[in-house]
């Protein structure tokens, strides 16, 4: 009898004690504050599947997932982790990760932020089969005690950059102007006809002595008058032959 009673007033106790607790379940904070929501890691192929794969390609994402609403932020920061480097910062950045309240938290239906990230790892030794070594922290605006999140996780060397070939500039090629050579200009040499000197004919001023009308005398001096002007004649026509030769 005394068992009975004993269960039935622990049976009363439990049934009391749901009937505070539901209530008060059911009037809870929509957004509960404290450190809430996680980070997952993303390689390719990106979706929103709430996993963590700590091997990535060069090219991955951050994902985050049930946070508060609000006008609220997270720092990102991405260091290089041992073997890789001691701490050296490799990339910062501010994500916005209120636009929902913290409901779905592990489900595709709680993720609030999606970012795409490639580090830059030149500088540092991979390690021959993991990569680099990475950690990745985020503060998270609206937390109350501790805000930060870690993951630490492997990424794969990304191939170089083609450098890109600069294409030369074509420089116009001037044609010289050619200047024309002024030939020299012979003037015409004009022949002068060189005329023969014209011999004269001696005119006799004096009849000789004895010298008569029809007599031998005047037959002398005709002869000579006639002698004379034939002499001239003939120099006539050579100096004539020389100037036509000369034309």
């Amino acid at each position: 009898m005394r068992r009975q009673l004993l269960a039935g007033g622990a049976a009363v106790i439990a049934a009391l004690a749901l009937g505070i607790a539901v209530p008060a379940l059911s009037q809870g904070v929509p957004n509960p504050p404290g450190n809430n929501g996680t980070i997952k890691i993303d390689d390719l192929e990106f979706d929103d599947h709430p996993n963590n794969e700590p091997h990535v390609g060069c090219v991955f994402q951050v994902d985050f997932y049930g946070y508060d609403e609000g006008d609220l932020f997270a720092d990102v920061t991405f260091r290089a982790h041992p073997p890789t480097g001691s701490g050296q910062v490799l990339l910062t950045d501010t994500v916005f990760i209120g636009e929902d309240d913290n409901s779905g938290g592990g489900s595709q239906a709680g993720v609030d932020a999606s970012e795409t990230y490639t580090l830059d790892l030149s500088g540092f030794t991979p390690h021959p089969q993991q990569g680099f070594h990475v950690k990745l922290t985020i503060n998270a605006d609206g937390s109350q005690g501790a805000d930060k999140k870690h993951k630490v996780f492997w990424v794969q060397d990304c191939p170089p950059k083609p450098t890109p070939t600069p294409t030369p500039t074509k420089t116009p090629t001037s044609t010289p102007t050619k200047t024309p050579t002024e030939e020299p200009t012979t003037p015409p040499t004009t022949k002068t006809p060189t005329v023969a000197p014209t011999t004269p004919v001696p005119v006799p001023t004096e009849v000789p002595a004895g010298a008569t009308a029809g007599g031998s005398g005047s037959a002398g001096l005709v002869g000579l008058v006639l002698a004379g002007a034939a002499a001239a004649a003939g120099a006539t026509v050579v100096a004539r032959r020389r100037f036509l030769h000369d034309s």
